[in-house]
């Protein structure tokens, strides 16, 4: 086990901020652990131009390797940037559309508006077909009630975003659509036999990873013809058999936010990290966005405590053999791949002091941007 562990474990985060600026507590943080990257809420926006500062001032927490700053921008309700940025309609407008050279010109706009403020990975777009009318938590945010057209224009959004610089992350493995219950408050339950879940729910998966698509979310529901006892995302059998093996994919396996109910009324978030990264995960949200934190949003006292409690938890099951080294290797090398594609050049173009830059007004909210908006607007 190398000497640097402890650095080598930081990759395998993506936290949060609780404000505005980076507190000192994470640039303390930053110097034990190579931080993989941050995540960014509605508490850490004010205008574009702090946003861009911020991701700068992120980047200057690397010593060796770029971080990733992050976002859930889907559209519609999922939406962290608001205007002067595009407001995106719900995915459902594209689906009803079935064009995909729409949605594909839609990533495209807002990989470029990402990429003006330094957003480098989107965790977008759900791939969840919207097979349940009654799920509190999917809704509009699916593309469509079927599977070809989830994963057609899946596909193409992904397309759109990688083309234009912003790493894609497909979400929710293996699959949110059909619960009537939100994973954000308690854990939800699909009642599907697995023949069902591999002719439906994995179709838009599959055209994800056909696309290339740089990150998959694992989704917090129990599926009990897959796993009785787990959830997907502490679930080797989901992660590792299923997605990794099954299906092939070769990408960055991301876990959805440790603190969501689905997870945190068992498992504290050290607890669960560990078991997600031995399931088979490559890295873990810790996102610090709880219904509490929500009510009472001046009480971010634990904010940073929480991520050192992951990580230290981590390094500690590498320890005494809980996770294996080599799914160590195996998550940084996947994660390394990643960063090349869409960060190292990225970090080389942005130290040139001679590359013009478009003034932000020009790129967000502008008018082909809108023309865009309008034209999925249409189909609501």
């Amino acid at each position: 086990m190398p000497a640097n562990i402890r650095r080598e474990i930081g990759q395998l985060l993506i936290g949060s901020l609780p404000g505005t600026t980076i507190p000192p507590e994470l640039r303390s943080l930053a110097r034990d652990f190579q931080l993989g990257g941050v995540i960014l809420f509605a508490r850490n926006i004010e205008e574009p131009e702090q946003v861009a500062e911020l991701s700068q001032d992120v980047q200057s927490l690397a010593t060796e390797t770029p971080l990733w700053v992050s976002v859930d921008q889907e559209g519609g309700r999922v939406a962290r940037l608001r205007a002067p940025f595009t407001e995106w309609p719900p995915m459902a407008t594209l689906g009803r559309s079935g064009d995909a050279v729409l949605a594909g010109r839609f990533a495209a706009a807002l990989a470029t508006e990402l990429k003006a403020v330094g957003i480098t990975l989107d965790y977008a777009p759900v791939l969840d077909i919207h097979t349940n009318p009654k799920n509190p938590v999917i809704g509009d945010r699916a593309l469509a009630e079927d599977a070809a057209t989830v994963g057609a224009l899946g596909a193409a959004i992904i397309a759109g975003l990688q083309k234009n610089g912003v790493a894609a992350c497909g979400k929710h493995f293996p699959g949110h659509g059909d619960t009537s219950t939100d994973s954000h408050l308690e854990l939800p339950v699909v009642e599907h036999p697995p023949d069902r879940i591999r002719r439906v729910e994995f179709v838009p998966f599959r055209d994800a990873i056909r696309a290339d698509v740089a990150f998959m979310m694992t989704a917090h529901v129990l599926v009990p013809s897959l796993d009785e006892e787990k959830p997907a995302t502490l679930s080797p059998k989901v992660v590792r058999g299923l997605l990794r093996h099954e299906l092939g994919y070769e990408g960055v396996i991301l876990s959805d936010d440790l603190e969501m109910e689905a997870l945190a009324k068992t498992y504290a978030p050290a607890e669960s990290a560990v078991e997600a990264i031995a399931a088979g995960c490559d890295g873990v949200l810790v996102c610090r966005n709880t219904p509490a934190l929500r009510a009472n949003p001046t009480d971010r006292s634990r904010d940073i405590e929480v991520q050192v409690e992951v990580l230290e938890a981590l390094v500690h099951a590498v320890e005494d053999g809980r996770i294996p080294y080599k799914r160590v290797e195996d998550a940084l090398r996947r994660q390394r791949v990643a960063k090349e594609r869409f960060l190292v050049s990225t970090r080389r173009s942005s130290a040139n002091p001679s590359r013009p830059e478009t003034p932000l007004a020009a790129v967000l909210g502008c008018d082909s941007h809108r023309r865009i908006a309008d034209e999925m607007a249409r189909f609501l």
